[in-house]
């Protein structure tokens, strides 16, 4: 998922902000992930400009479906 990831960072930074955390090894990770009920990883937590949850996908996701939920919070 990592290159998926990475690729769709470059291509939307100037639409949306991207941000990647290591739910194991990241107090902020873990903090984050308590706050929204991630229980799998990857999970995909997509947030309007507000901090409101807008979208989530667990597991590995095909990259359309990665566009399709950047696409719907910009």
């Amino acid at each position: 998922m990592a290159p998926i990831v990475d690729g769709l960072t470059d291509e939307y930074e100037d639409r949306v902000a991207v941000r990647k955390y290591n739910v194991a090894e990241s107090a902020k990770g873990a903090a984050l992930a308590e706050e929204f009920g991630v229980q799998f990883v990857p999970t995909f937590v997509f947030v309007d400009s507000e901090g409101e949850l807008v979208d989530m996908l667990i597991g590995e996701v095909a990259e359309s479906a990665l566009r399709a939920a950047l696409d719907d919070i910009e």
